[in-house]
């Protein structure tokens, strides 16, 4: 994402069928009233911490916990307000739980993710039932041979992969005019908060899904954006780490220079807990080595109160894009003063918005490079196995791919030469000289600063397949194309909408952002749970 602003001045057992429109679009005519919600669900909002409480007590098994998800699927998901963020559950995941449940009596639990059900994106890569498809129809039916570095994280820790959630096609790199949350394999997912409006993209699916209490806790993926922006317009806690905290093997890939996983959690806790269990070094991503040394398996010893002495810098320009918002960051900005951080106001990225175009350029050279080697290890059984393979499987699926908008990315990624190209090593060299050393180098030692704070985004805007995403402002790219960390934490809501508020600084400085997000999340305690509304209730 924020290919969500230079894309739009540059050109950033699963159902098939795709959503139709009539509920997302206006139309003219009344909407449809929406389904009954289910009042009560025993285990909304409970953390991960509490749930294993919950299993240490007896109260809860983890199959019982499987179990109660799955319905909350069925009955959020599915049926009732229809997010459709799950685009498959997975058919093994009971069977796994009642495993867990087995080694928890016979020889205790292996961590605080023992037994828990997780989320992940559908273009993590999981070696059983599951398909590993980005949300397109190319790839259906590709199972790869190997578990990804984060699935196979997950299950040492004794996580329960509940399932794969939907995303913005191709991780949101297919259309310069695409509609954020939207693939041809599993339509469009809503935002939980308010059903005409967009969840923002990529990791659309675990940001509904994490939000609406269908599982404990969500992996997402980033390139720019995509994990902070859906957390949010969804009222959650996303990290977006430095790259290299987390292993990308067996993530079908955008750029290698700025692509991540990261967590998506309800609270700052959970979110610590999950980074903790992701980190480390994977033999398949050389560039996890720089994270020796620098990476814990415990986040949760950062949850203090930290915010008392810290330089905050505030990133005013991009601030400006709507008045709310601004009031909101203005206030919070005042009470994290009251709570003894040092605010230094502004401080601005100075190469803020020269890097836009380099950043598309480095993208679209390395989705074709990336996307080719990962499509050519899934071997003779992938539907395709190249970036022109997709672009021509789309243009023979047009009635079932390109109805809402087209494939101006993936066919100018096609058009790109190798890395070894001038044009490329140019662009990379920029991206990194502007976003760090005279970007966000250069801010926080001029300042003396400890982190800096941004707004993550607006309210989310109107889903719209005729005219694609509106994006009205926020922050992500500076840290995105650095390859530097990035948390929000919810801030608090206008009209009803979710709003975040972004911490972010130097490489590897995820232990000083955990802290200064659970400090000001446990001041603020600014999430609610939604109340999935069909659109916004405005006062009068």
């Amino acid at each position: 994402m924020k290919r969500r602003q230079f894309l739009e001045t540059s050109a950033l057992g699963c159902a098939l069928a795709i959503s139709r429109p009539a509920s997302l679009l206006a139309t003219g005519s009344s909407p449809e009233p929406l389904p009954p919600i289910p009042k009560d669900f025993e285990l909304e909002e409970l953390t991960i911490s509490e749930l294993q409480v919950g299993m240490q007590s007896g109260k809860y098994t983890a199959r019982q916990l499987v179990k109660k998800y799955l319905d909350r699927i069925d009955d959020i998901d599915k049926d009732g307000p229809k997010l459709n963020s799950v685009i498959e559950v997975n058919p093994d995941a009971m069977a796994i739980a009642e495993a867990l449940d087995r080694e928890r009596k016979e020889k205790g639990v292996r961590g605080p993710l023992h037994g828990i059900p997780i989320l992940i994106k559908d273009n993590i890569d999981t070696a059983d039932r599951m398909m590993t498809t980005a949300g397109s129809l190319a790839l259906v039916g590709s199972r790869p041979a190997q578990d990804s570095f984060v699935a196979k994280k997950l299950r040492e820790a004794g996580a329960v992969i509940l399932g794969k959630t939907n995303l913005s096609e191709w991780a949101n790199f297919r259309s310069s005019h695409s509609s954020s949350g939207w693939s041809g394999r599993g339509g469009q997912t809503k935002n939980a908060y308010i059903q005409d409006r967009n969840p923002c993209g990529s990791s659309s699916g675990s940001g509904s899904a994490t939000a609406a209490n269908l599982c404990a806790a969500a992996v997402g993926s980033e390139t720019d954006g995509s994990v902070v922006c859906p957390s949010s317009a969804n009222s959650l806690v996303g990290i977006k780490p430095t790259v290299g905290l987390i292993g990308r093997s067996g993530i079908i890939p955008i750029s290698h220079s700025q692509d991540t996983a990261g967590p998506m959690a309800r609270t700052v806790s959970d979110a610590a807990i999950l980074l903790g269990a992701l980190t480390g070094i994977d033999a398949n991503d050389a560039v996890t080595k720089t994270s020796a040394g620098r990476s814990f398996t415990d986040y949760t010893q950062l949850l203090k109160d930290g915010l008392r002495g810290a330089r905050l810098g505030i990133a005013r320009k991009y601030f400006g894009f709507n008045d709310s918002v601004d009031k909101l960051m203005n206030d919070r900005i005042a009470e994290m003063k009251k709570m003894g951080a040092v605010i230094v106001d502004p401080a601005d990225i100075p190469t803020s918005g020269k890097f836009d175009d380099s950043e598309l350029e480095v993208l679209l050279y390395e989705f074709k490079a990336d996307l080719n080697s990962y499509l050519g290890r899934l071997g003779p059984s992938s539907p395709v196995h190249s970036l022109k393979d997709v672009i021509e499987f789309n243009e023979k699926n047009r009635d079932r791919e390109l109805t809402y908008f087209g494939q101006d990315l993936l066919i100018k990624s096609q058009a790109k030469g190798p890395l070894t190209e001038k044009k490329y090593l140019q662009a990379l060299q920029k991206n990194h000289l502007l976003s760090r050393t005279k970007g966000i180098d250069f801010v926080m030692r001029k300042n003396r600063l400890d982190a800096m704070i941004a707004p993550t985004g607006g309210p989310a805007w109107p889903t719209d397949w005729i005219n694609g995403d509106h994006f009205t402002g926020g922050y992500s790219s500076a840290s995105a194309v650095a390859g530097y960390p990035h948390i929000t934490v919810p801030a608090g809501y206008v009209f009803g909408l979710p709003v975040g508020i972004s911490f972010f600084g130097g490489a590897w400085s995820e232990p000083k952002l955990i802290k200064y997000a659970y400090a000001f999340e446990q001041a603020t305690r600014a999430r609610q749970a939604p109340r999935f509304l069909r659109t916004p209730e405005f006062k009068s």
